[in-house]
């Protein structure tokens, strides 16, 4: 059976667990990270050199890099689905992964980490303020890709949307003040309506 570690309420072990979820594979998932430790010790290191989650284990095959997890999972389960069969499309979805690489590096440690697992005497208000802002312009571009399609990837879900999809839900539930993306809502809205985001990305920020 298929072995993912981590814990539920990492950003990154969500992509894993919702691919796997929409892919309808059965999996045993191992708390990694935080205060479960876990990802520190020797075993799991030698499994994954950097000690992150999450790590997945199918069949003796170890692999780590949670969007790259996500591409092994869609290219062996899911052909035609989150794997796109034409090249271009695949491509195309493959394009919105590398770019959430760039929108996380604004959001997760400049606005999440401060607003959820900061004391709030600690918190900077400006720079929350300053990063709030740069995301909402960030995320102008996927909204206006958008206005033309209902998935990143075009018609239907597609391992595009796994990244972006897991970041903007915290973005979405986080109590600030965001530009209206009306393009970027309604996707979230249709994210919302799947039982595997429900069940694995759109539960209570902690």
């Amino acid at each position: 059976m298929l072995k993912i570690w981590g814990r539920v309420n990492s950003v990154n072990v969500k992509k894993a667990l919702w691919a796997a979820e929409e892919l309808g594979l059965k999996y045993q998932r191992i708390d990694a990270g935080m205060e479960h430790g876990v990802n520190t010790t020797p075993e799991y290191r030698r499994i994954n050199p950097t000690g992150l989650v999450p790590t997945i284990d199918d069949d003796g095959f170890t692999l780590w890099e949670s969007h790259v997890i996500v591409r092994y999972l869609a290219a062996k389960h899911g052909a035609g689905g989150l794997w796109p069969s034409d090249v271009r499309a695949r491509a195309d979805a493959d394009r919105w992964m590398d770019w959430t690489h760039s929108f996380s590096r604004e959001f997760q440690r400049p606005v999440f980490w401060p607003l959820v697992r900061t004391p709030p005497e600690k918190r900077d208000a400006t720079a929350i303020a300053e990063g709030v802002k740069k995301c909402g312009e960030m995320l102008a571009i996927p909204d206006a890709v958008l206005a033309g399609r209902p998935y990143l990837g075009g018609a239907q879900l597609t391992m595009g949307d796994i990244p972006l999809g897991c970041h903007v839900q915290l973005w979405m539930r986080l109590p600030i003040e965001r530009p209206r993306l009306r393009n970027l809502e309604a996707w979230f809205a249709r994210l919302c309506e799947r039982a595997a985001y429900r069940k694995i990305v759109d539960i209570p920020l902690s």
